[in-house]
């Protein structure tokens, strides 16, 4: 299963969140990171997305480390982001009960 981050920002905070990114504690061993993706956009600012591979029976651990992973940047001015797991087809649809 993969779990992406999408975050976004504006152009004014892309120092300070460069400089959070350099002192960010690293993810564990089960986790393997992709990225991040930058794009930018005039009216869109900084967009920023990020895939982790981790197997399906550490999900809950594995959210909660890329939660705490994407926290340092809190109090960022304008700092969003989210983050979705995708299952493959297969599990997708056991999951929907097909």
């Amino acid at each position: 299963m993969i779990i992406i981050s999408n975050v976004t920002y504006p152009p004014e905070s892309t120092r300070e969140i460069a400089n959070r990114y350099l002192k960010a504690p690293a993810l564990p061993d089960y986790i393997k990171k992709k990225g991040p993706y930058i794009s930018a956009g005039q009216e869109s600012g900084m967009h920023s997305i990020t895939y982790y591979e981790l197997e399906n029976h550490r999900l809950a651990e594995g959210l909660q480390a890329i939660a705490d992973s994407l926290a340092v940047y809190f109090g960022v001015p304008g700092y969003r982001y989210d983050i979705k797991p995708y299952f493959e087809l297969e599990e997708g649809l056991s999951i929907l009960g097909l």
